[in-house]
């Protein structure tokens, strides 16, 4: 890839060669609501397992970690 790819999720600009991976809040979860407590619950171990995973791959999120916690918190009514 030579030019900057734009993505249409939210995920900020990524570059390929030797710069940091940035990533933008995504996905939303707010269309897991209808699911019982304890599905929310385990959607919320996902989304933090995900994220866990990628920041493992070395992308950088946007998004600060206690604002993703408050903001999937928040999506998933829990």
């Amino acid at each position: 890839m030579t030019t900057p790819m734009e993505s249409t999720t939210a995920v900020a600009t990524v570059q390929s060669g030797t710069c940091e991976v940035l990533a933008g809040p995504w996905p939303n979860y707010s269309n897991c609501r209808h699911l019982s407590e304890r599905d929310r619950w385990e959607v919320y171990a996902m989304a933090k397992a995900s994220r866990g995973a990628l920041e493992d791959r070395g992308v950088v999120m946007t998004e600060g970690y206690d604002a993703f916690i408050a903001r999937v918190t928040r999506e998933l009514d829990i």
